[in-house]
């Protein structure tokens, strides 16, 4: 944990939203997002009335609302961790005094979704909410990504693409109230000399394509001619790299533009470290900066075990 802040803190203005593709994804997201906030209510996302508790969304905003605060994959992460376990224990407390049966995902995840929104309203700079997510697929341990923790990072990846590819038949919404209630937003920030960006109808096809989708862990073996194990290497987002295990006789012609697109984007990450460790002059001297203190535990009677160090 302390090599990853260690090396990450130091890298961070090289690796986090480095490309002019993630600043306009997080851009694009922004603007659609401050748009959402003129009109969205959660009615319209089905919220029930006993999880409408302002006091506890608050306090998950300002956890969520921490995350730009920090340089490491690990404490960005913790923040979107206590971020969801607000919106867990709301869960529960509804559960046990209101007789609200939990329909799991069904109800946290259109809160999380509101709170993100919400949260996104009261930040002073852009909320970065792609690269935030990007930054913690690409440089956080990926062994550190399973269990409650991938459970939490998932769903804010899914709040994410929910939002970026919002639209009336997302929402307990007629369309023509959806598209009115965006171009009385559209207006009102004209109005307020806020310019919008001229591919913000393009969001949702942006940030797709560049979407780091939830983390997976695979296990990779390597055997030599008669079947003995020789390595076994531990390979995070292997998702994105179908070919790892392919046989050369199993390839197609089809193949070369997905294996071409996956070639470059190992290159990419592989030159924009190497490019930066060579830059990085070694110093003793570590952030100042504190981390994020895990507030709310898990909800079970056994001692709470927090994120792995």
């Amino acid at each position: 944990m302390g090599l990853e802040k260690y090396v990450m803190t130091k890298l961070f203005s090289r690796t986090f939203a480095s490309s002019p593709e993630d600043t306009k994804v997080d851009q694009e997201i922004s603007e659609k997002i401050s748009l959402l906030q003129n009109f969205l209510r959660p009615e319209h996302l089905d919220i029930p009335a006993v999880l409408r508790n302002e006091a506890s969304w608050l306090l998950a905003e300002k956890e969520l609302q921490k995350i730009n605060a920090f340089k490491a994959p690990r404490e960005k992460l913790l923040c979107i961790l206590n971020c969801c376990r607000v919106v867990n224990n709301l869960l529960l407390n509804a559960a046990m005094s209101e007789n609200h049966i939990i329909a799991g995902a069904d109800d946290f995840l259109p809160v999380l979704i509101y709170i993100t929104i919400k949260a996104s309203s009261h930040c002073a700079n852009p909320p970065q909410l792609h690269s935030n997510l990007k930054f913690i697929q690409l440089f956080r341990r990926q062994e550190k990504l399973v269990s409650e923790v991938a459970y939490y990072f998932t769903n804010l990846v899914s709040a994410k693409s929910f939002i970026v590819d919002l639209e009336a038949k997302s929402l307990s919404m007629d369309a023509v109230e959806f598209q009115e209630g965006m171009e009385a937003a559209r207006e009102a920030h004209k109005a307020a000399g806020v310019e919008a960006s001229p591919a913000l109808d393009q969001t949702a096809t942006s940030a797709r394509q560049m979407d780091p989708g939830p983390s997976r862990k695979m296990l990779f073996r390597e055997t030599d001619s008669k079947g003995i194990l020789v390595n076994e290497l531990m390979v995070g987002g292997l998702s994105k790299y179908p070919f790892m295990e392919a046989e050369p006789g199993e390839l197609t012609v089809g193949d070369v533009e997905t294996l071409l697109t996956t070639y470059k984007d190992v290159v990419l990450k592989y030159t924009t470290l190497c490019r930066a460790l060579k830059r990085l002059s070694i110093s003793n001297s570590n952030s100042k900066t504190e981390s994020p203190v895990l507030l709310v535990p898990p909800p079970h009677t056994s001692p709470p075990q927090s994120e792995g160090k």
